[in-house]
């Protein structure tokens, strides 16, 4: 595993729907990694995960409104899907805003299973090609983007870095594609 000592990962999500192990199983592998993780959502406080997509997970905490976040203190931005999280999440100002500058500035993003919603809904997909759960790939290719059925992939296309996964059983592959991404 790589030393990611004096990197800083924002994690955006909304504060209901997240998929539990789409926040958390990243998070922990870049905190152990040595990488600081700061969770945002629309409000600072409790973020209620859900377990695929219905039954209630575990509860994190967003230390930070999104509002209030300063995107350029962060080296990647990762965004975890939940169908009503990534729903919420492409149609928040902040998170669209956070998208567009990571994007912007040429650092990473990371997105897995509905997350690309937000990259679709920014604009930020067309161009790119990405993977993502499958029922959003019509949303993927009517955007502009070329959608791979693959467990993770990485695309540098526009300017930036995007890593995308499908679904939950690519924790693992994403997890390691983002650790590496941060250490290159």
């Amino acid at each position: 595993m790589p030393d990611l000592a004096g990197k800083k990962v924002l994690a955006a999500v909304s504060n209901r729907g997240v998929e539990q192990d789409e926040l958390k199983k990243p998070v922990e592998h870049l905190r152990q990694a040595g990488a600081e993780v700061v969770i945002a959502a629309p409000e600072a406080g409790q973020v209620k995960s859900l377990v695929g997509d219905w039954d209630l997970g575990e509860v994190f905490e967003a230390s930070e409104a999104l509002a209030a976040v300063d995107e350029q203190d962060f080296d990647l931005l990762l965004i975890p899907g939940g169908t009503l999280n990534a729903d919420n999440l492409r149609l928040d100002a902040d998170a669209q805003r956070i998208a567009k500058s990571f994007a912007g500035s040429g650092r990473p993003i990371a997105s897995i299973c509905h997350g690309p919603w937000l990259l679709v809904e920014t604009g930020l997909a067309k161009d790119k090609t990405l993977t993502s759960y499958t029922s959003i790939k019509t949303d993927v290719v009517n955007a502009g983007g070329t959608w791979k059925d693959e467990q993770v992939f990485r695309c540098p296309a526009n300017g930036y870095v995007l890593i995308t996964s499908r679904n939950p059983d690519d924790l693992d592959a994403f997890s390691s594609a983002i650790a590496e991404e941060l250490s290159s």
